[in-house]
Order: C-alpha cells, then structure tokens, then sequence
C-alpha cells in the first residue's frame, strides 16, 4: 500500500487501487477519502460507493489541490488515514461513569483539528470520560489534532457518530445531563450555574455555533461572561474554561 505525508504530516494512502484496497480492509482507519472534482465512473465511483457503504466521509476537491498536496499519479482519489481508533457510544459512556470528572464533550461543526485536540488535551488533563464527533461536518482527527493533543486523542475515548442529535438522545436516557456552550443572553451566567453531573458538554463550531437541532435537545444552556469587553473566544478556549468549572464544582461536590 503507497502511504504519502503531506505538508501537516498526516498519512494519505494515493491512487484508485491502494484507496480501494484501504477502504475495503479497514473502514475505520479511513479518516476520510478525498475525490477530484467532476464526474466520477468506474473504480472512482465503486470508491465512492464503498465511502457510502461504510459511511466514510468523502469531499470532491479541485484537481489542483490534490495536485499540489499530493504530486505524481494519485488517479483522482486520495484517502486520509485517521490517526486514532474509534470507540462505540457505550464505550464513552462507561468510561466517563468511572472516571474521575463524569463529563463528555460533544463537538457539532467545529472545523478545525488543532481545537479538537487541544480540547481533548484539557478534557484528559482533568480527568474527562470522552469525546463525541459527527462523521461528516466537522474537523477529522489527522495529525493536526494529534499534536494539538500532545497525545491525549490516543488516550481518551473517541467516538465518531452519523446521527450526533440520536447520540444526544442516546446519552440522555442513560442519565447524562446535556449543556450546551451558548453564547445567548438568554444563556445562564457559566460562573453561577449548577452544573449537573454526568454531563455532556455541547460546543459548537468556531462560526456557526451549534446546529439548531443539536441546541434544541440541550436543556441547559450556559454562557462566559466577558467583562473585559472582548467579542469572543475560540471554541478551545471556551471549553477550557467550561471544563475548568465543571472540575471545581464536582470537587467541591464530592468533599
């Protein structure tokens, strides 16, 4: 199998067969497969195919971008290899009922890897059960994340979900609680809030924020206030300081 390193270190397998062979033995290392734009037929589209069989994200490109980032004959596909295993929704669940600080951070839309692994870094550091992440819309997990992570992703369990509202559901008829990061006046102040345990901490994307559907199953809703006059906070940042709270409140909980 032809493995290639791109510029931020991440392992691509190139070309119609090594894709297809990559897909076809092992789905869930597959990060996501990465297609030239046009029309596609032949082994391009029974990849395509197999992407959808196994629920594999996909992307059509321009031929330049692979071009560019992956230089000699890629045929028009590259796949990305995911840099961790992914765990099954029980699985983060048991862990985050054992563990020290019963919390489970919930990402909807957010795009960029270095936040994924920096929050995952924080959320182990305190003693976190897990992570969830949709399959498709968000930041996969390449070597971005993981260096962001200092290793934390190969440590925490980490689920990817096709239905992120159906896990929220799923969580909560297993007793988790669900808290959204909202940035609304309508939100309660983060400082003053009872955070309910075990919880599943919702953060949305660096932009859009939370779907609304993933916003409407979270009963609460919790806000930073910034007294300092500043519009915002990277979705990293916020996490850490929602984390942070949420470790201080279940000490002072269990004294």
């Amino acid at each position: 199998m032809t493995y290639v390193e791109n510029d931020d270190d991440a392992a691509f397998v190139v070309g119609r067969k090594p894709v297809h062979e990559a897909v076809t033995a092992d789905p869930d290392a597959i990060d996501a497969v990465f297609f030239r734009q046009g029309p596609i037929h032949g082994p391009l589209a029974e990849i395509r195919r197999l992407c959808k069989q196994y629920n594999i994200a996909y992307k059509f490109v321009p031929q330049k971008s692979l071009d560019s980032r992956h230089p000699g004959n890629h045929q028009g596909v590259v796949a990305r290899l995911a840099t961790t295993r992914f765990v099954e929704l029980e699985d983060v669940m048991q862990a985050t009922l054992s563990g020290p600080l019963p919390i489970v951070v919930v990402l909807d839309q957010v795009q960029d890897g270095g936040n994924v692994g920096t929050l995952s870094r924080t959320l182990l550091a305190l003693g976190g059960g897990g992570i969830v992440l949709p399959k498709h819309g968000g930041a996969g997990i390449g070597q971005r994340a993981l260096k962001a992570s200092a290793g934390a992703l190969r440590r925490l369990p980490v689920c990817r979900v096709t239905n992120l509202g159906r896990a929220l559901d799923e969580l909560a008829e297993h007793g988790f609680h669900l808290v959204l990061a909202d940035s609304g006046e309508d939100a309660i102040n983060a400082f003053e809030a009872e955070l309910p345990f075990p919880m599943v901490l919702v953060l949305g994307g660096e932009e859009k924020g939370a779907r609304a559907s993933i916003a409407k199953r979270c009963p609460v809703h919790v806000r930073i206030p910034m007294p300092g006059d500043f519009e915002s906070l990277n979705v990293a940042q916020a996490g850490a300081i929602l984390l942070g709270l949420a470790a201080e409140r279940r000490s002072s909980s269990v004294r």
